[in-house]
């Protein structure tokens, strides 16, 4: 099902209390006449809902991330989370990006425990605890796959294990929202395709809200309640697609004409919208 309405055009998706919204947000990153990253942004994303953020390169997906999260503030506009205004950097996000980022010298284990030392409360309670946080680091690694390779380092595993890990780093602290910046988009089309597996049933036992910023509108179809189209720059919100399949999906869902359906109606609308701008003199 395709709308330019919010997410609740959708008919048979059951309808979250709002967790996360955007309200005409701009966005300026300096003076120049080609510094607006988003404008006009409006967006609500449910509690405990997965959401994908898709459109042209440098639409202001990336900025997005960076206002959700507290790191930037808009120029303009409001953004709320759990209903109180996003006015600092929020302590309840895990983050993971297309860099895994794990540290060489830190075999697995530790790394998925790294942000238990920085994060509060869980930095005050690590050295009485650290038998109860090994522990939910040793769960992680088995629900994604890697357990037994708790002693192992980065420079041992392949890309798409190291993913994996990052993954396990990005959810240790249990947040309550998850944000993935591309995080699959360095792998082969099939880790790719199984890794999307593996966050699905993370999100499906752990049911925190998730924003999933990829330019695979397959990977967002196959794993997002909600897919949001971007314009290209400056972005803003340009059509909403409720995904109405059941989980948990598998690959072989990928090839039902419903599925390959909704990845036609999401792309035709990117390319509308990206023509439609460059035709009329917007910036390539």
């Amino acid at each position: 099902m395709s709308c330019t309405a919010p997410p609740s055009c959708g008919t048979s998706a059951k309808l979250q209390a709002p967790f996360l919204t955007f309200e005409n947000v701009r966005l300026r990153y300096g003076d120049a006449d080609d510094s607006l990253a988003l404008n006009g942004l409006d967006m609500t994303i449910g509690k405990g809902q997965f959401v994908a953020v898709v459109g042209p390169s440098g639409c202001g997906k990336s900025s997005l991330m960076k206002l959700a999260t507290g790191l930037l503030m808009p120029t303009s506009g409001s953004i709320v989370a759990e209903g109180k205004p996003v006015l600092e950097p929020l302590k309840i996000v895990g983050m993971a990006f297309q860099n895994p980022t794990l540290l060489p010298w830190r075999n697995l284990l530790s790394n998925i425990m790294l942000p238990l030392e920085i994060a509060q409360p869980h930095r005050s309670r690590l050295r009485a605890n650290r038998k109860m946080y090994e522990g939910l680091a040793r769960q992680l690694l088995e629900t994604v796959g890697l357990k037994g390779f708790e002693n192992r380092h980065p420079w041992m595993m392949s890309g798409g294990m190291q993913q994996r890990a990052n993954l396990c780093r990005s959810l240790i602290h249990e947040p309550e929202l998850l944000m993935l910046d591309e995080p699959f988009g360095a792998l082969d089309a099939f880790t790719r395709e199984e890794l999307w597996s593996v966050l699905q049933t993370v999100f499906m036992q752990r049911a925190f809200t998730c924003v999933l910023v990829t330019h695979d509108l397959r990977e967002a179809a196959f794993l997002a309640d909600v897919v949001f189209v971007m314009s290209a720059r400056p972005g803003k919100v340009v059509a909403t697609h409720r995904v109405d399949l059941p989980r948990p999906r598998t690959i072989t869902d990928t090839f039902d004409p419903a599925f390959i359906e909704i990845v036609s109606q999401i792309r035709r609308e990117i390319a509308h919208v990206w023509h439609g701008q460059t035709a009329s003199g917007s910036p390539q």
